[in-house]
């Protein structure tokens, strides 16, 4: 098995799930399990030691009650269905990641977070109840007035604390599928982070980086601010149109690319092409289609074939915002003297995370997709320094390599985490390789 970036590989045995009803005796049979919804984390999450749950059978909308847009669904169900089945009935998820091909399952085990973070918080903070399968079988209803311990410790707990069975959270009224976006163009790092903190404000902010730039150019941007679109914004288009449907990928790459083609010659002149495209739009606010907005990498169908059969890493590090400026620009001065340009650069503002080993806290949020390569290894190793000492972390739905050195620092509510899987005996029954690999 493996992740999406393809590294590491693990041989573990596959157990298919399609009633809740069946978990308890799954989970209670076995040790070293975890849960995997659609194999998108990047490294080991979702990965068994001994072996894995395919959750992707617990697929059932549940309920739906318009009054207070709620929406209880499985753990397995997809975010790709959601939005097909509510953005026509004006409805929009509270947080969507980078990808709407995730289950809701692995959105709470990762506690996801989209562009809208520095206002609304990750997917977490919108759920209002799960149900768990607990070491033994047992299913245990979650929130934060009900075993609110375990439903914290759920929440980004990538999986290590049970098998999330069901969820309930609320949608968002949305009157089009349209995103009314503005784009910020800036000339550094510097006026980045600026242009981030300016637009924070509106409801979703995300930053494009040229990464392969030095000097006064360092960290060159495109700042991409955005809205729902309202009635009157999308100028009286029929419904049809209003709600237009998602992009179901226009292209899937059928085998791998040799591992020369993303080099820093092509990077380079992509990120040309690209900045120039996106400046041309500064001078107004542009209408785009949800689908294009919030997952333009769902265009292109497998695309992690991008960098060839050795796969790729994401780096992905959250740095406080006093440190930002310094420490992004350390990293980004590295990448650039390395010509490891990465094809994918994205910048983004977060604020604090719900659970105790969430991801977010207030900042900046570096992500990075490099090649596998031993010169890469150690390119990280250097940077994971810049990240400790700033008291940054990394993601651990993206990571497949960071030490236990940097995890242990960079999660201060670790300890607690480790107490509670001891206590509900989780730390016999779900072991990921992620949680073998840094000692969970």
């Amino acid at each position: 098995m493996e992740g999406w970036g393809r590294y590491p590989h693990h041989e573990s045995e596959t157990i298919d799930c399609r009633l809740p009803e069946a978990l308890a005796g799954t989970v209670a049979a076995r040790v070293g399990l975890i849960g995997r919804g659609n194999g998108r984390s990047y490294g080991d999450a979702a990965i068994g030691e001994h072996s894995t749950l395919m959750c992707r059978g617990l697929s059932r909308i549940r309920s739906f009650d318009p009054t207070n847009a709620t929406l209880t669904v499985e753990g397995g169900v997809m975010l790709s269905d959601i939005l097909r089945s509510f953005v026509p009935r004006g409805y929009f998820p509270p947080v969507v990641p980078g990808t709407k091909f995730v289950t809701v399952g692995g959105m709470i085990a990762s506690d996801v977070h989209g562009k809208n973070h520095h206002r609304d918080g990750g997917f977490g903070d919108h759920v209002s109840e799960l149900k768990l399968v607990v070491a033994g079988g047992e299913i245990l209803t979650c929130s934060r007035t009900r075993n609110p311990e375990l439903f914290f410790a759920t929440v980004g707990g990538m999986g290590m604390t049970g098998i999330i069975a069901e969820a309930t959270f609320r949608l968002r009224p949305i009157e089009s599928g349209w995103i009314a976006q503005k784009t910020i163009v800036t000339k550094n790092l510097g006026e980045a982070l600026k242009a981030l903190q300016q637009t924070e404000d509106a409801t979703y902010s995300v930053a494009w980086i040229d990464c392969l730039l030095q000097g006064a150019s360092l960290g060159r941007s495109l700042i991409f601010a955005g809205e729902h679109a309202s009635l009157d914004e999308v100028g009286g288009m029929p419904k049809a149109d209003r709600f237009a449907a998602e992009n179901a990928g226009r292209f899937s790459l059928p085998f791998d690319l040799p591992q020369w083609v993303l080099n820093k010659t092509s990077v380079a002149a992509f990120n040309e092409l690209y900045f120039r495209a996106g400046a041309r739009k500064a001078a107004k606010t542009s209408l785009v289609h949800w689908d294009k907005y919030f997952f333009p990498l769902d265009g292109i169908l497998e695309w992690n074939r991008l960098y060839g059969r050795r796969g790729f890493l994401q780096h992905q590090c959250v740095i406080p915002a006093e440190d930002a400026l310094a420490v992004l620009s350390g990293i980004l001065e590295r990448f650039a003297r390395s010509g490891k340009g990465s094809f994918l650069a994205v910048l983004k503002k977060l604020g604090r995370g719900s659970g105790l080993l969430s991801f977010p806290a207030p900042g900046y949020t570096l992500a990075l997709d490099l090649p596998v390569t031993q010169e890469v290894f150690r390119l990280l190793d250097e940077i994971d320094e810049l990240v400790v000492k700033a008291g940054g972390r990394l993601y651990l739905a993206k990571d497949a390599r960071q030490s236990r050195h940097t995890f242990e620092a960079g999660y201060p509510r670790l300890a607690a985490f480790k107490e509670l899987r001891k206590i509900t005996g989780a730390d016999r029954h779900f072991n990921s390789r992620l949680a073998k690999r840094l000692g969970i």
